[in-house]
């Protein structure tokens, strides 16, 4: 599960360049929460289309995680990349007030969707492209918000596990801090990733590896040494999320349908 740090780099700064330039785009825009994910992408942005050219909006929620909103000005500064810093907290709030719930997962959801439809807003006014920073192993088990964190133009960190961004991370030059912090998607304070899923990231990429990457069977999986319960909650993860990584179907009636038959950009020339 090791990876060549330094061809990872080429390459995923090679991809940013190439597929918003594919599209007429020079300006990339992501959300810096402070974590690594999105630091990690905010590194490659910068190296991959000049600082100048990405804009990282910071968007906290009341004063939670006031360590994560420095760090991610910090990191911002530091790579000289532009900052808009904008309180999602009135347009959440004033949601709740009218439809009320006692529920921490749909609060969570409704802010990642806010940050979203901020981030898609400032995509059009910057003409630029959001860049997305869900990992692998978030992406495999469905540990994102679909039309939240989930979305995006285009995914530099998709084909990464949370292992190999902090990898890759330590290799950029990302702060010690940052890469040292227990991973939270900011959903509420003491909220941690690996506390809801109740399984360590080391041990969620090693069974995703071994399933998906080498292609293993659940049995082979738990012969290299894996608890079954925790085999089994992983499968069940990655087939209860199956819908966050597709396009949703379209049912199908004429003879080229979109997403069926009409596929590639070349088909307006025919």
């Amino acid at each position: 599960m090791k990876i060549n740090p330094a061809f990872v780099e080429k390459v995923l700064t090679r991809f940013i360049r190439d597929e918003l330039t594919k599209f007429g785009f020079t300006k990339g825009v992501l959300g810096l929460s402070g974590g690594l994910d999105s630091s990690v992408c905010a590194v490659l942005a910068a190296r991959a289309l000049g600082a100048k050219n990405v804009l990282a909006l910071i968007m906290p929620y009341r004063k939670g995680f006031p360590a994560d909103v420095k760090d991610a000005a910090g990191l911002a500064r530091a790579l000289g990349i532009r900052t808009k810093r904008i309180d999602i907290t009135p347009q959440v709030d004033a949601y709740f007030l009218r439809y009320p719930t006692k529920s921490r997962l749909l609060k969570g959801n409704k802010m990642a969707r806010e940050r979203m439809a901020i981030l898609y807003d400032f995509s059009a006014r910057e003409k630029a492209l959001i860049l997305g920073t869900s990992n692998k192993t978030e992406l495999l088990i469905g540990y994102g918000t679909i039309h939240g964190d989930m979305a995006c133009a285009i995914n530099p960190m998709g084909d990464l596990y949370k292992t190999q961004v902090r990898e890759l991370g330590a290799y950029l030059g990302v702060p010690g801090k940052i890469l040292k912090k227990t991973p939270t998607a900011g959903l509420w304070p003491g909220q941690t990733d690996e506390g809801e899923i109740g399984v360590a990231y080391a041990e969620i990429d090693a069974i995703l590896f071994d399933l998906a990457d080498k292609r293993k069977s659940r049995n082979e999986v738990i012969a290299d040494g894996f608890k079954e319960q925790v085999v089994d909650k992983v499968i069940s993860l990655i087939k209860g999320s199956e819908f966050k990584r597709k396009l949703p179907p379209i049912a199908k009636i004429s003879f080229r349908t979109v997403g069926h038959d009409f596929l590639y950009p070349y088909d307006w020339d025919r």
